[in-house]
C-alpha cells in the first residue's frame, strides 16, 4: 500500500515546526527518522494532511553538557549514541541500550525523540530513560516545558504531548562514578519488539535507586524508589517477588505467565548491575 496524498513541509527553524504544528485547519504529523511512521503511512494507519520533516532544524541535533546532566536534541540518532558521537554521562548505559535496538540501519536514522513521542510500549527508550530519570523537553505554542520521561507516555501509541507540540530533546542527569546499571530484555529474535523489559539504577551517591518494568501492553511500571522491590534487604539482594507480583496485577498485568516473564528480566537486570 502507499499513503494518502499529503502535503510535505521542511522548516528551518523550530518556530516555523511549532507553528506548523499549531495548524487547527489540517491533522499535522512531525517526522524525523520515520522508522515507524514510515510504515504506519504506508498502511494508512496514519492518514495526515501535512507532514512537517524537522531534520532540518539544527536546535534538533543540538548536544549540550551542564556539570549534572546532558541534553539531546530530539533528532539525535541511535546511532550517534551507539558509535560515541555524543557523550555518555551515564556510564556506557546509554551506548549498551542504543546498541541493541532493532538493526543498524533502523539504528542509522531512528531518533531518540522520536522513540520517546511514538509511544510504543515495547521501545527501549521509554523504559532506559524513566529508569534513568530523564526529562523530555517539549516546546509548542506556550513555549517550553519538560516532562518526566516515566509520565510522557499514556497509553498505547499515545503521549502526554498536547497537540501542535514538539518533543525536542531530553535531559539524562549524568550517574555518579558509583552507580551501577542493569538493563535486560526479552524478544523473540535479535532485532525485535521486546517481550518484556527490565531496567534498573543504584546511585548511592545521588540517592537514587529506580527500578522498570517495561513492555508491559501499556506504559512502563516504574519504582521511584526501587529500595521497597527488596523488602528492607539491601538493594541487589533477592527481590521481593510478591511485592513485585502485587505491582504488576495492579498495573494491569494479571497473567502469571506475563509476570513471570517480566520478573524474571527485572531480576537479570538487578543481577546485571551487581556483577559489575
Amino acid at each position: 500500500m502507499k499513503p494518502v496524498r499529503f502535503d510535505y513541509a521542511r522548516p528551518a527553524d523550530l518556530a516555523a515546526a511549532v507553528a506548523l504544528g499549531g495548524r487547527g485547519d489540517a491533522v499535522v504529523k512531525f517526522i524525523a527518522g520515520g522508522q515507524s511512521l514510515g510504515p504506519m503511512l504506508n498502511l494508512r494507519l496514519v492518514q495526515p494532511d501535512l507532514l512537517v520533516d524537522i531534520t532540518a532544524i539544527a536546535e534538533l541535533k543540538r548536544v549540550d553538557q551542564t556539570a549534572d546532566a546532558l541534553i539531546l536534541g530530539s533528532c539525535i540518532t541511535h546511532a550517534d549514541i551507539e558509535d560515541g558521537r555524543v557523550p555518555d554521562v551515564t556510564g556506557g548505559a546509554m551506548r549498551a541500550v542504543a546498541a541493541g535496538i532493532a538493526y543498524r540501519a533502523v539504528r542509522n536514522r531512528g531518533t531518540v525523540g522520536g522513540s520517546l513521542a511514538h509511544a510504543d510500549p515495547s521501545a527501549d527508550w521509554i523504559s532506559a530513560l524513566s529508569a534513568l530519570g530523564a526529562q523530555a523537553i517539549v516546546h509548542g505554542a506556550r513555549g517550553e516545558r519538560r516532562i518526566a520521561v516515566e509520565s510522557l507516555m499514556t497509553g498505547v501509541f499515545e503521549s502526554g504531548l498536547e497537540p501542535g507540540e514538539l518533543l525536542t530533546g531530553v535531559e539524562i542527569l549524568r550517574l555518579s562514578p558509583s552507580a551501577r546499571w542493569g538493563y535486560y530484555k526479552h524478544c523473540r529474535k535479535t532485532g525485535e519488539l521486546a517481550h518484556a523489559i527490565g531496567a534498573y539504577l543504584d546511585d548511592p551517591e545521588r540517592g537514587v535507586c529506580r527500578a522498570v518494568i517495561g513492555a508491559t501492553g501499556t506504559r512502563p511500571l516504574v519504582f521511584g524508589d526501587a529500595a521497597a522491590l527488596f523488602g528492607g534487604g539491601a538493594p541487589g539482594g533477592a527481590i521481593d517477588r510478591g511485592f513485585a507480583e502485587r505491582a504488576m496485577a495492579a498495573h494491569g498485568m494479571a497473567d502469571a505467565i506475563e509476570q513471570q516473564i517480566h520478573f524474571a528480566c527485572l531480576r537479570r537486570a538487578v543481577a546485571q548491575a551487581h556483577r559489575a
